[in-house]
């Protein structure tokens, strides 16, 4: 049997990888002496390596006694590298530089910087680099388009970039990389720009281009660019693959228009998981869960496994809907499955379970993962701060810098709310020295948090300190401290911001105006709330919420201007039947003893909220108000016909850094004895000073 049909029974044995087949062609070859001939080498490593015998295949070169041909060393390294052994191939490149013989040519350094790009091994493709200058084979195109890719993967983009404008000939390849380098670095837009310049240049995108691209536009949100690229290959009858299907649906799906990228998705004759993750990521951005279930159900059926993003998206669908239901089957489909997940997942079902209001589903997820990573105890942080367990959040904070997880700037944007809720002042003073440490007082998102927290805790100068401060002054900044002024007496202060606010490029939003009208509130400055309420209305062209409606009311309320608060209510459909609205003018009504208006009002919120026990409590102060004590008896026994109680008050104290919470009556504090002991003397001392004459 001759060499040429040797290699011909070989290249069949490669295509049916018939592993029994091919080793007795082996057998025949060393038999017949031929185990040092190169071209039959070359096709026993290409047979061993399409069977995935890799050792085997190593094992025909280690055989070959005098290896002094260039291409057995190529087609071996090239092998490896196709099959991602990144570092087989550079371990043989290595020993191929000890042959001074044997000199690396224009298809060994693809390969190689292939294998770099793999591992990430940028210190030693420099030196490749270098040594490629050196020898000159830089002209090569292939060459310099492998070097460029090889920055591009090792995320050394501005290597790359700088490389490909220096070469003076590129192809696809080159232009792909360097696409890919602009996506990957967040720059879209420069992304399409170099798209659109390698066609003009001449070249004809490719699969990788076309990917890069519509993926670009989605990212941007940019439909008519997309569909420009889209209809232009439908147009050309460009026959589009995989990828590019999936970037289409992608980029559809982001837009919003469901419809097409559901279309394009139904004509994918072969869906991979790329197929069905854009798909399912369409329907969850729009909160469908329903949808999404739908179509996991299908892809299982299918025969395609569903990767971790499919369950990001199922479970961002769950929570963005409130479908518990939803989240609780794709959780239950990962435990009887033992599903590996990662701490983003988990992150993620933790989300879902605050947001459907199940804490103790959240704390049991949190309690069974690892936690050495900053993520879990963040979305721990934000979830309590949810659902105003402020406390649980300070306490996640605490136990978080315990075990020694360094907070980043997530952590101290999430907790820092809790504080402001709480008015605990002292332990935001304590974070904000922490932010200090961590050298995050650049960062705006952070120090707008902080601002936000000195505000709402009364510390007004250490707020203004921090905003004349700050590098930038955004929208939020402007309004935290307007919102400072308004809510700590000084209201002509947060006035006079407001003015400069306006004359700056910030443009004030809802929120902005509700820190004004409730500064206008608390000020009694009547006039001037409803000069602002109207110009937001007017020349801004924000439409009122129920927050700004409940600010005029109040304003009014306070004013004494019931009757001219209940017809604004009145003429406005949308809030006439408001409870909170006519619960503020009611509290008015008892303030300005108005006993017609306010029983007219306590009627219907009893009717329309029978259990809520603050309405009788209202009304029984307003009869109480006029002495009409037979009416006053009526209200409390029909409250204790219902068995409704007045909620006991709740406050707090910070003490040594730490929040003590206690309500009227409360005696679970450990010291609750000595308290009450200190009370009873205060008390004591204070009817004292009562007796005592002026």
């Amino acid at each position: 049997m001759d060499v040429a049909k040797l290699i011909s029974v070989l290249k069949t044995c490669i295509i049916s990888k018939s592993v029994f087949q091919g080793k007795l062609i082996h057998q025949k070859i060393v038999s017949l002496g031929l185990q040092n001939n190169t071209t039959l080498c070359k096709n026993l490593i290409s047979f061993y390596f399409s069977c995935h015998l890799y050792d085997s295949a190593k094992l025909v070169f280690l055989t070959v006694e005098n290896p002094l041909d260039i291409t057995l060393w190529n087609g071996l390294i090239a092998a490896y590298t196709k099959n991602f052994m990144f570092t087989e191939a550079l371990q043989l490149f290595e020993r191929l530089l000890y042959y001074p013989f044997l000199i690396p040519d224009s298809y060994t350094y693809p390969s190689v910087l292939k294998a770099c790009g793999g591992l990430g091994r940028v210190n030693y493709g420099k030196m490749v680099h270098a040594h490629l200058m050196k020898t000159g084979f830089l002209s090569d195109v292939v060459i310099a388009s492998s070097l460029v890719g090889m920055f591009a993967k090792c995320n050394v983009f501005e290597f790359a970039i700088r490389l490909f404008d220096e070469i003076p000939e590129r192809d696809v390849a080159c232009w792909n990389s360097v696409i890919s380098c602009y996506y990957q670095d967040g720059q879209a837009e420069k992304a399409l720009e170099l798209f659109e310049k390698m066609r003009n240049s001449g070249f004809e995108p490719n699969s990788v281009s076309l990917t890069i691209a519509i993926s670009s536009c989605a990212r941007l949100l940019d439909l008519e660019r997309g569909k420009k690229i889209h209809e232009e290959l439908t147009r050309k009858g460009i026959w589009l693959d995989g990828f590019v299907n999936s970037s289409l649906v992608d980029m559809y799906g982001k837009c919003g228009c469901l419809e097409i990228a559901k279309e394009i998705f139904e004509n994918i004759p072969s869906k991979n998981a790329v197929a069905w993750n854009s798909m399912i990521a369409g329907y969850s951005l729009k909160g469908d869960s329903k949808s999404c279930i739908k179509l996991f159900r299908r892809m299982i059926d299918e025969g395609t496994r569903p990767t971790l993003t499919t369950f990001s998206s199922m479970l961002m669908a769950s929570s963005r809907s409130l479908q518990l239901q939803h989240g609780k089957f794709i959780h239950g489909y990962i435990i009887r499955n033992s599903v590996w997940i990662d701490i983003y997942i988990i992150s993620s079902l933790i989300d879902l379970y605050f947001k459907c209001g199940i804490v103790s589903a959240a704390e049991n997820v949190f309690e069974k993962m690892p936690k050495t990573n900053v993520v879990s105890w963040n979305v721990m942080i934000s979830g309590y701060v949810t659902v105003g367990n402020y406390f649980g959040a300070l306490g996640i904070y605490d136990n978080m810098k315990e075990v020694g997880i360094k907070p980043d700037a997530i952590t101290f944007t999430g907790i820092l709310p809790a504080c402001s809720q709480l008015a605990a002042l002292q332990k935001g003073k304590e974070i904000h020295k922490s932010i200090v440490e961590s050298k995050l007082e650049n960062n705006e998102v952070v120090m707008g948090a902080l601002l936000d927290m000195y505000a709402k805790c009364g510390a007004v100068d250490e707020a203004l300190d921090l905003f004349n401060r700050l590098p930038e002054r955004d929208l939020v900044s402007w309004t935290s401290m307007i919102s400072a002024y308004g809510s700590h007496g000084q209201a002509l202060e947060a006035l006079k911001l407001f003015n400069e606010m306006q004359q700056s490029d910030a443009k004030p939003d809802r929120v902005t105006f509700l820190a004004v009208l409730s500064a206008c509130s608390h000020a009694g400055l009547v006039d001037e709330g409803c000069y602002f309420f109207n110009q937001m209305t007017t020349e801004n062209g924000i439409k009122p919420s129920i927050e700004h409606y409940s600010c005029l009311v109040d304003l009014l309320g306070r004013a004494g201007r019931l009757h001219e608060a209940y017809e604004i209510l009145q003429r406005n459909t949308e809030i006439r039947e408001d409870v909170g609205l006519l619960s503020t003018l009611f509290s008015a009504c008892q303030l300005h003893k108005d006993f017609n208006l306010g029983v007219k009002i306590a009627k219907f919120l009893i009717e329309k909220d029978p259990d809520d026990p603050s309405s009788y409590i209202t009304l029984s102060n307003i009869y109480a108000s006029v002495k009409n004590w037979d009416e006053v008896q009526k209200v409390r026994s029909r409250m204790k016909e219902l068995g409704l109680r007045k909620n006991p008050g709740c406050s707090w104290i910070e003490t040594n850094k730490k929040i003590q919470p206690f309500f009227v009556e409360d005696k679970s504090h450990p010291q609750a004895e000595m308290v009450y002991e200190c009370l009873k003397i205060l008390y004591s001392h204070m009817e004292k000073d009562e007796l005592q004459p002026n």
